[in-house]
């Protein structure tokens, strides 16, 4: 098709326009048939080649087409200017677009001064605009505001808009209703919110609440860390406008995590944490009540009830959070995610999680993209966080150009269809129209929201710090720089919204208050403000073993049955796989007794009998729906249309109870979130499966630095229940072990339970006793994976109902007085002892089941080894190598006389520094060394 029958549109007007501009200066540039029309057009005449028509080379446009009455002369005139008058609005919406676009990058976000060139396309010359268009008028319906602007006007107002100290990254989103919202909002206003004076008067005293708090500490506390908030004080009335916003409109819990920069300032102007309890612990006066436990200041949690302004309550938690910056995140998520599952808000409308990063962190930690990954997904919404990025422009010592690879810490959130606002911290009231609009867009569609707030350190990674050893040129800037409320101050002064002497005013009260808060905290008769569980956690309890309860944890068998029958029952339109039909049969056998129960149908019993109580039960994980190895079958799928139906809803149908979840393939993320979750829900059982034991590597920092160790750190219990796939089997270094060494080496003062059951019934009580006990602490289970289908291990009904865990199984096979030497073992080796036991015929040996690691049951050891004679050896066997395993931790503990009253050995695979072959043929040869081993001579 030739250039001539190019049909007329908003982009070929301005091809045109220049194909015109080229035959005015040089006829023979252009193609022959647009000579010939544009010379018959000038001319006056009509053009005449043959199989044109007298219209323009654009078929039925009328704008070409010469009105009745006019010469063709005035018709080519009057179709010149409607030409040049379409191309032009055509580069005037282009103009728009590329604000809307790129006007982020042209805005006056950095405190500092530092500027981004221009773009060239948000220069109307870029255009072919001159200054001679600057008063012609434009639609601009496409714009809030007017309809009709000039040319001037719309740059102004787009500046304005998108280049002021607001910059701010949406079109990347695909909804056109979604950016049609966010474009409505910011240029009707032009970005801007008018405050009242109390409103004004508010921002101010936060600041001033910052600025002074921030420099009592570094007067009266010299050379102390406290990871200053001097730089970003507009964090603190940020934050306030914010919850109170939120509190207006109807949030009941606000939950916040955070990391240590202006923490201290957080939970003293925000959480109202006595500032007497913050410079005890500068002061450091009890020291010997903390020895061996608890956390250094800037890591500390802490609960309040706030009222707004409006007089509406809003209960808000800040979580305790360790040095490892980002992993609060997913934290905070999953204990809002309970909080609204127990109000039974499953709109997800009456909390709100509050995320506050570093610039650093944000870009460079993958944890982050873990969060954000999980704000869509349906078992884990929370109804849209709010992020807030402290953009220090600058991580420790490192530049951003050295830390990331991309324009902006928060490119990583441009994954979700959520808007980012870049905004310069010193400007408080952009920041005020920023969280306005934020919460009113997450409010809206319950979707994320990113705050970029630019601002700056004005000391070094921490007070001791020197920021100019690598940052020279920077701090110099910064030693210049006037602070936020300053700046704020001269604002107001010049607006005539406060007086100078009210101003000295606020500060001066504020300062007055520390100093007394000083006073009292060095007092001989201070006390201790002592934090005990109260709440959710009223009914339970932690501590050492000896504080903890031993409830029966079994069900009467006609329930037992009842629930296991239910538990096969499909909605009578539903048709599941032909092989899910042969189980749910298999079961409803288990379910009379007809069969013994395997592992998968005791496991869900165990779920069945506690949703049975009214308890809620949560368990994620990848894949656990079915179960990776597809013994669980929790969540069944019809075969013709593929819905979804889970069989546990037969027992307790009420929203909110059964939330079984499939994972995305994430561990440390997923874990964090379930670990919050616990935190909220003490009453229910919380799990979490990995698909291997040795994926939960991938969550080790959560394991380390929440699970293991915030009762000592924090005194935050959970309930958490860990379901880790551990046993050697021939499947290769990956998929064999669940590190239990590394478990057991966190393994102190009681902190957590680790357990290692060998039968469907032991599974069945173990997770019955995680909920219904009261000593509460988190639960390791290293869970099967043959045995899942091994035919010895199964369990009856009978031994479900009554009884309880039992942490150590004796061998009822052999008579003591006979046996020569016992096999201590924990786990699936059990049943290769046994086999080869058998095949021996060696009724001298016993095999006793260690079933739980930690706390190590002593007692319940010393009462089954009491009837074999003192001096009988007791030999360690298990899968792993000697470096790994329980038997490191067991030879720590005991040595080489196990209860002072029996030598003890260990049987292992040889030191490794890998946990298992990849050679199938080589496990076996492995296995066979480690059994002949347990049954030759000590």
């Amino acid at each position: 098709m030739s250039d001539f029958n190019t049909q007329l549109n908003s982009q070929s007007l301005a091809y045109v326009e220049e194909l015109y501009a080229q035959f005015v200066e040089s006829p023979g540039s252009v193609p022959q048939e647009w000579r010939t029309y544009f010379e018959a057009l000038r001319n006056g005449n009509k053009p005449q080649a043959a199989g044109w028509s007298t219209n323009p080379p654009f078929p039925q446009r009328t704008i070409f087409n010469p009105p009745g009455g006019l010469s063709v002369s005035s018709a080519a005139t009057s179709s010149a200017r409607q030409l040049r008058s379409a191309s032009m609005q055509e580069r005037i919406d282009q103009l728009i677009r590329n604000y809307r676009v790129r006007g982020h990058i042209a805005a006056q976000i950095d405190p500092l001064g530092t500027q981004n060139p221009i773009p060239p396309e948000l220069d109307p010359a870029y255009y072919g605009f001159t200054h001679d268009d600057a008063q012609r008028e434009f639609s601009t319906s496409l714009m809030g505001g007017p309809e009709i602007r000039s040319l001037q006007g719309i740059v102004q107002w787009l500046k304005t808009t998108y280049c002021r100290s607001i910059g701010v990254q949406f079109m990347h989103i695909d909804s056109l209703h979604v950016r049609q919202w966010l474009q409505t909002r910011m240029e009707e206003s032009g970005n801007k919110i008018k405050l009242e004076r109390e409103q004004q008067i508010r921002i101010l005293s936060r600041l001033a609440d910052a600025v002074v708090f921030e420099e009592f500490l570094a007067k009266k506390f010299v050379g102390a860390k406290s990871f200053s908030l001097d730089g970003g004080e507009t964090l603190l009335p940020l934050l306030e406008l914010a919850i109170d916003k939120l509190g207006n409109e109807g949030t009941r819990e606000v939950v916040i995590g955070m990391a240590h920069r202006g923490r201290l300032n957080v939970l003293a102007n925000i959480m109202k944490k006595s500032p007497r309890e913050i410079f005890r612990e500068f002061d450091d006066t009890d020291a010997h009540l903390q020895y061996g436990r608890g956390d250094v200041k800037y890591h500390m949690g802490h609960s309040h009830n706030w009222i707004t302004m409006k007089g509406a309550p809003v209960h808000l938690s800040l979580c305790f959070n360790p040095s490892h910056l980002e992993y609060v995140n997913t934290v905070a998520m999953g204990r809002l995610r309970a909080k609204q599952d127990r109000f039974k808000d499953f709109q997800r409308e009456t909390g709100a999680c509050i995320l506050i990063h570093g610039d650093a962190a944000f870009a460079g930690e993958g944890i982050v993209q873990e969060t954000l990954n999980l704000s869509e997904l349906e078992g884990y919404k929370v109804g849209g966080t709010i992020h807030i990025i402290l953009n220090n422009q600058i991580g420790f010592t490192t530049n951003p150009h050295e830390s990331r690879s991309t324009t902006y810490a928060t490119d990583v959130a441009k994954m979700l269809q959520i808007p980012i606002f870049h905004v310069n911290g010193e400007d408080p009231e952009a920041v005020a129209q920023v969280i306005h609009l934020a919460l009113d867009f997450r409010k809206k569609f319950h979707r994320d929201v990113v705050i970029d707030m630019y601002c700056y350190r004005r000391k070094g990674h921490n007070e001791a710090d020197e920021p100019e050893f690598t940052q020279p040129v920077m701090y110099k800037i910064i030693r210049e720089h006037v602070s936020v409320f300053d700046g704020y101050l001269d604002h107001l002064l010049n607006m005539k919204g406060v007086s100078r002497e009210e101003a000295e005013a606020i500060v001066e009260a504020r300062r007055v208050k520390l100093e007394t808060e000083l006073t009292a905290a060095r007092r001989d008769s201070f006390i201790r403000c002592e934090h005990h569980w109260g709440g959710t956690w009223s009914s339970y309890h932690g501590g050492p073993i000896e504080r903890a309860d031993h409830p029966d944890t079994g069900v009467p068998l006609e329930t037992l049955s009842k629930l296991a029958m239910l538990e096969t029952e499909l909605p009578e339109d539903f048709q599941p796989h032909r092989k899910i039909e042969r189980l749910m049969e298999q079961r409803r056998q288990m379910a009379s007794g007809e069969q013994p129960l395997d592992w998968g149908a005791a496991e869900l019993l165990a779920w069945g009998s506690i949703l049975a109580d009214g308890r809620p039960l949560r368990v994620t994980g990848q894949d656990v729906c079915r179960g990776t190895f597809s013994h669980r079958h929790a969540v069944v799928y019809d075969y013709n249309d593929g819905r979804p139906f889970c069989p546990l809803s037969n027992i307790l149908s009420a929203p909110g109870f059964i939330n079984i979840h499939n994972s995305p393939l994430s561990e440390a993320g997923v874990l964090g979130f379930e670990y919050g979750y616990s935190l909220d829900c003490p009453e229910g059982l919380v799990v979490w499966e990995a698909q291997f034991g040795d994926f939960s590597n991938c969550a080790q920092v959560i394991i380390d630095q929440f699970i293991a160790s915030a009762e000592d750190k924090w005194n935050r219990l959970s309930r958490i229940a860990l379901l880790l796939p551990h046993g050697f089997e021939g499947q290769g270094p990956e998929h064999s072990s669940a590190r239990l060494e590394r478990l057991l080496m966190l393994a102190a003062e009681d902190n957590m339970i680790i357990a290692q059951p060998t039968t469907p019934a032991q599974l069945f009580h173990l997770l019955r006793r995680q909920v219904v006990r009261q000593w509460s602490k988190p639960l390791v289970v290293m869970t099967p994976k043959s045995l899942l289908r091994h035919p010895r291990c199964t369990s009856s009904l009978d031994e479900c109902t009554e009884g309880t865990y039992q942490e150590v199984i004796g061998d009822a096979d052999v008579v003591p007085q006979n046996v020569t030497k016992v096999l201590l073992c924990t786990g699936k080796i059990y049943y290769d002892l046994l086999q080869q036991r058998e095949q021996l015929n060696r009724q001298d040996v016993a095999i006793i089941r260690l079933e739980e690691l930690y706390p190590f049951p002593q007692a319940a050891l010393h009462e089954v080894l009491a009837p074999y004679a003192t001096e009988i050896p007791v030999v360690w066997v298990q899968e792993e190598p000697q470096n790994m395993g329980a038997w490191p931790f067991m030879r720590m503990h005991f040595g080489s006389y196990l209860l002072d009253r029996h030598p003890f050995s260990g049987i292992t695979r040889a030191p490794s520094a890998s946990p298992a072959t990849g050679s199938p043929g080589s496990h076996k040869h492995e296995q066979r060394e480690i059994l002949d081993a347990a049954f030759g001579p000590v």
